[in-house]
């Protein structure tokens, strides 16, 4: 099935994002900590924990996306460490696996948000906005399974909500507060 977007890129909203993992927020109060280790369970067989830093070229808006990814045995845990903005594209899987464009969310994340993707789940490879920027990355490697699963598909758009000046400066202040 074809899909012709836009896909509108909303601020993060925890709930919408749920089915596919999660957003990672500071705690709302000094001396408190912010667990989010059961996003990372099950630990796939054999496989071990790998962290490391990547550096990713900026992007531009309206973006372009022709290929997603998936890990199907083990979550990923993006922790921005100097990012602006960055984008967050997932979709469920139709009944073969393969990605469902017509079902697709997308987000525009202020650098002050982490995310975890569940395992399994489709999703845009680091995509950042403004300058380039660098995340620290958690996941599981190795085991008994391949853990890497990339697909290309026709090209979708993703592009800010159209919405008169004003307001399009007051949603793009709020995602970088």
């Amino acid at each position: 099935m074809t899909f012709s977007g836009p896909i509108l890129l909303r601020p993060p909203d925890p709930q919408a994002f749920a089915p596919y993992g999660s957003f990672i927020l500071p705690p709302d109060q000094p001396g408190r900590r912010a667990f989010y280790s059961e996003a990372l369970q099950p630990r796939p067989p054999g496989a071990v924990p790998v962290l490391h830093v990547n550096h990713v070229p900026a992007s531009t808006l309206p973006l372009t996306v022709t290929g997603l990814e998936r890990h199907p045995h083990a979550a990923q845990c993006f922790m921005p460490l100097d990012v602006a903005r960055y984008v967050v594209l997932v979709m469920p899987s139709d009944d073969n696996g393969l990605p469902l464009p017509s079902q697709a969310l997308g987000f525009l994340v202020p650098g002050t948000t982490g995310v975890i993707y569940h395992a399994d789940v489709w999703h845009l490879g680091a995509t950042v906005l403004d300058r380039p920027g660098h995340f620290t990355v958690l996941m599981w490697r190795g085991g008994v399974t391949e853990d890497d699963v990339f697909r290309t598909i026709e090209p979708l758009t993703l592009a800010l909500p159209t919405i008169g000046a004003s307001a399009r400066k007051s949603a793009e202040n709020e995602v970088t507060t």
